[in-house]
């Protein structure tokens, strides 16, 4: 059997841990819905929301557990959707400039690493695909475009036009 390459998903020769905004997708092994659903409002008024599985309950709370854990790291924004989380981060040592001894600085993938260590742990099996994707973001318009990206998710799954990673 002939098997591709596989493509190494980080730039060479960059730092991740420098500060810098990084736009993150991690996936469901096998693009499993288990992380919830997309549930559609009643009208116009009240827009498609994910509703978080016990899974994905957990992932939430290890998201919102990265700013405690990594002080020089800041989460933008999030969306959890039901095989995939899109995660806005924003790195800035001057977060966490205390004075003090500085701990060495978490990289992007420090930080990925143990947000999926976490979630398995505690469900006591892994959901997570192999690595993940992520980009740079290295400018105010590549911000705003990431933000709304993230934003408007949900209704891109409802009208079936959303990443079905």
């Amino acid at each position: 059997m002939d098997l591709k390459t596989r493509k190494h998903p980080r730039l060479k020769n960059y730092d991740y841990g420098q500060n810098g905004c990084y736009f993150v997708t991690i996936c469901v092994k096998d693009k499993k819905h288990l992380l919830g659903r997309v549930s559609v409002g009643r009208d116009d008024l009240i827009p498609p929301q994910t509703i978080l599985s016990s899974i994905g309950k957990v992932a939430e709370k290890y998201i919102l557990n990265i700013e405690k854990t990594y002080k020089s790291v800041k989460v933008e924004n999030y969306v959890i959707m039901p095989n995939h989380i899109h995660l806005l981060l924003l790195f800035d040592s001057s977060l966490c400039d205390d004075g003090g001894m500085r701990s060495s600085r978490p990289t992007l993938f420090t930080v990925i690493r143990s947000f999926k260590t976490m979630v398995t742990r505690e469900i006591g099996y892994s959901v997570w695909q192999d690595s993940f994707y992520d980009r740079v973001v290295n400018s105010v318009e590549g911000y705003e475009e990431v933000w709304v990206y993230i934003e408007e998710n949900p209704f891109k799954w409802v009208i079936g036009k959303g990443d079905d990673y």
